[in-house]
């Protein structure tokens, strides 16, 4: 009998030609740059989503599914806003700056929002507001109009920037557990990656 030739199979790599692991935050000057080009091409629901995105630090699911209301004390925008985690159930509370509150009326006034209407209505009818997926793929078309390569930010860089801002700033851990509504504090250092961070930075102050 003849030997029997092996069969070989080709393993199926899922992340083959994919970015693998946490989604960088945006630098300041990118986030700048983004800003500039949605306001020169009067794009004000865009720019109200990203601001708000900044600011707010929720998760996608969180961010999109924001009525008015939510975010509103009559007809001025809060300061300060408060809303469930679908993820944790738990409530988180944001602030809300003066630009992005600006950003948010223009685009309710532009939109001709009512008080418990979508803030990021969807065109689609069957859907209340604009959809995670779609939010993603707004995420990767600014940050390709500057130049960055957008299979490498995801809507969890925009949540990661401002954390990541105050942490380098302040260095206090749980003040950014808090704001990014974590239950542990494990979970944020993992999440914004620091303890990697902080030993590169001793590293590079590390002279042999």
């Amino acid at each position: 009998m003849y030997p029997r030739t092996p069969v070989i199979t080709q393993k199926f790599i899922w992340n083959k030609g994919k970015l693998v692991g946490q989604k960088p935050p945006l630098k300041l000057k990118e986030v700048w740059s983004i800003r500039t080009r949605l306001q020169l091409a009067g794009r004000l629901r865009d720019l109200a989503l990203l601001n708000l995105a900044i600011d707010s630090k929720l998760r996608a699911s969180d961010l999109v599914g924001l009525r008015v209301t939510d975010i509103s004390q009559g007809d001025h925008i809060a300061h300060r806003a408060i809303v469930l985690q679908r993820k944790t159930q738990r409530p988180v509370q944001f602030e809300i700056t003066g630009q992005t509150r600006h950003a948010v009326s223009s685009s309710i006034e532009w939109a001709g929002l009512g008080t418990n209407d979508s803030l990021f209505p969807s065109r689609i009818r069957s859907a209340h507001h604009i959809s995670t997926r779609q939010y993603a793929r707004l995420v990767k078309m600014w940050v390709a109009d500057i130049g960055l390569d957008p299979s490498a930010y995801g809507t969890h860089s925009l949540r990661r920037t401002k954390a990541t801002l105050i942490y380098k700033r302040r260095k206090n851990l749980r003040a950014v557990q808090l704001l990014l509504g974590h239950t542990k504090l494990e979970s944020t250092a993992r999440y914004l990656g620091i303890e990697v961070e902080d030993a590169l930075e001793v590293a590079e102050q590390t002279e042999v």
